[in-house]
């Protein structure tokens, strides 16, 4: 029975959609024009950006007296409360526990926002656990993170994938740890020297029928 460890932001659920959702929301609240959506896609960088550094540019911009703090809860529930669970991921999921795979979320993020993710969408009912890097203390890529989801899934590394949208984080770590990995491509272009993905396919269930068929 195999490990199945699969990033979670824009991999297992949709991220990026989530933030766009409580975007367009938030901006239509302070009166600012749709199209500042990118400037504010842009600011988030797919979550990479510190939440205290996207509120303080939210601030400055429209010029808001909200203090920051009340500001970076607003943007870790928003994402939270516009978050779903693709019912053919839920699926893909299913199929690959059926085949025999242990699916394990290995997430980069903040406990609060990544732990409620996963249980608000139910998502905790279709992996057999979770690692947070906030509350691991160690971050993808480096390899102690999926030693440590190896180890809480009470399984060995070997044998596993790793699945999952970044190229450092999630392939990088996988190189770095010596194992297979599919990266899911998101219309871009694989530019990285330093190593490469096993497979690369557009989306998770396509990823879960290549491990499979793997």
């Amino acid at each position: 029975m195999p490990l199945l460890l699969l990033d979670l932001d824009n991999t297992l659920l949709d991220r990026t959609g989530a933030f766009r959702a409580w975007g367009e929301r938030f901006l239509d609240s302070v009166g600012a024009p749709g199209t500042d959506i990118e400037w504010l896609l842009s600011v988030d960088a797919d979550g990479l950006t510190d939440r205290w550094d996207v509120a303080d540019a939210i601030r400055d911009r429209y010029g808001l007296r909200i203090p920051s703090i009340d500001l970076v809860d607003e943007l870790h529930d928003g994402v939270v409360a516009n978050t779903r669970l693709d019912p053919l991921v839920a699926c893909a999921l299913r199929i690959a526990d059926d085949a025999g795979w242990v699916p394990v979320v290995v997430s980069n993020g903040a406990v609060r926002q990544q732990d409620a993710m996963i249980r608000r969408t139910g998502l905790d009912r279709y992996v057999a656990d979770w690692v947070i890097s906030e509350e691991a203390g160690v971050s993808k890529p480096n390899p102690r993170i999926f030693a440590l989801a190896a180890q809480r899934a009470r399984m060995p590394l070997r044998g596993a994938w790793v699945v999952g949208d970044s190229p450092e984080a999630d392939i990088g770590g996988a190189a770095a740890v010596g194992l297979p990995s599919v990266w899911l491509h998101r219309g871009r272009t694989w530019s990285d020297s330093r190593f490469a993905p096993t497979r690369t396919v557009d989306g998770l269930i396509a990823a879960v029928a290549t491990v499979l068929a793997g």
